[in-house]
């Protein structure tokens, strides 16, 4: 049944590129918090000091309106210990997307492999 109602919701679903890249823009970065986190641990920092030093300027730019990725770069404590094209890479949302193409191809390939197993005939839908 869930199956089924996401099935559907995928089907009629509308996507708004543009929307939504707006959307990602107005966090201010803020998204990329935990790929900051795991670029400092990379880097040296223990996962609780990389968490701390990430959450306080995640808070201050969510409760302040300010731009989380400005605040991070003007911090000597993540720059001296990150080089800042490093840094710079963590809001980068190629970097985040990287792998969309081959997941995509393996779940679509999956289906269609699971369709041969039925006998090529695709599930049924409720109308």
């Amino acid at each position: 049944y869930t199956l089924q109602k996401t099935a559907n919701l995928i089907d009629t679903m509308f996507v708004y590129p543009k929307r939504m890249l707006q959307n990602l823009e107005s966090t201010g970065g803020l998204v990329f918090s935990g790929q900051l986190l795991l670029d400092l641990v990379e880097h040296g920092l223990s996962r609780e000091d990389a968490y701390r030093v990430v959450q306080k300027h995640a808070m201050h730019a969510w409760q302040e309106g300010k731009n989380f990725r400005e605040l991070v770069l003007a911090d000597k404590t993540i720059t001296d210990r990150v080089p800042r094209k490093q840094v710079e890479r963590a809001f980068d949302l190629n970097r985040q997307l990287r792998n969309v193409d081959k997941i995509f191809a393996r779940v679509f390939q999956e289906k269609s492999t699971a369709r041969r197993i039925r006998g090529g005939k695709p599930s049924a839908r409720p109308a």
